[in-house]
């Protein structure tokens, strides 16, 4: 993999990474390479934030708790494990939806939900999420969790952004340069009791407006437009 990709790193001249700690990987192949940075934009194909107890009814779950939301592919690096064993230490009212496909052994993630007793607060929807529903699943969420163990950017947290939800991000590769820390939500550790107390602190606390307050500024950066006239080198 690597001789590969030295191979067609050093056919290029001009990179445009979408995070700073790609643009480290590439320079480590490509020293003095030109580097243009600019962040992954909002996605904005997945219609409009419905009403919170219209779409947790829709997804027939109970519209008197509190959901948090794990959304996209789920492989061994995105740390969904990790959530499971936080999901012990917050509040019983605190629910997970779980929302996308299994790439990993399915089975071995619901036999650790029933190891931990937690049945009754996770919520599997393990289809494929048609680009129509997607809002469905922002919509009935609080908070949206990656727990990844390893990431370059992420198409997520920028769905969320969106929505305009709250972000936990842990502090990997590329995700703390999209989600200032106890601004739009929280960067942690790679461990579940980070994630728990990042959750119980946003319950507790009820930063719910706080964080959307500021997503609504944080996101105007993340426009295609800005990011074209990056690309076209006019900005």
């Amino acid at each position: 993999d690597s001789l590969l990709t030295h191979y067609f790193l050093k056919s290029n001249n001009r990179f445009l990474v979408m995070s700073e700690s790609v643009g480290r990987d590439i320079l480590s192949f490509v020293p003095n390479s030109e580097l243009d940075f600019h962040p992954h934009p909002v996605y904005d194909q997945f219609g409009s934030l419905l009403d919170k107890k219209c779409a947790i009814n829709q997804l027939g779950l109970d519209p008197n708790k509190n959901y948090v939301l794990f959304f996209g592919f789920i492989r061994r690096y995105k740390g969904l494990d990790l959530l499971l064993d936080a999901m012990v230490n917050v509040s019983e009212n605190v629910h997970l939806i779980i929302a996308g496909e299994f790439y990993d052994d399915e089975a071995a993630f619901k036999n650790q939900v029933k190891r931990l007793g937690i049945m009754q607060r996770v919520h599997f929807y393990s289809d494929f999420i048609p680009q129509d529903k997607v809002n469905l699943y922002f919509s009935a969420c609080d908070i949206v969790v990656q727990p990844y163990r390893s990431a370059t950017q992420s198409g997520v947290a920028q769905i969320a952004y969106h929505f305009n939800k709250p972000i936990i991000v842990t502090r990997v590769g590329g995700l703390p340069e999209i989600v200032p820390d106890h601004k739009v939500g929280y960067v942690v550790e790679v461990n579940p009791d980070s994630i728990a107390a990042a959750i119980k602190d946003f319950y507790i606390d009820d930063k719910k407006d706080f964080f959307i307050s500021n997503i609504r500024q944080e996101k105007k950066k993340y426009s295609w437009e800005s990011m074209a006239k990056k690309l076209l080198g006019t900005l």
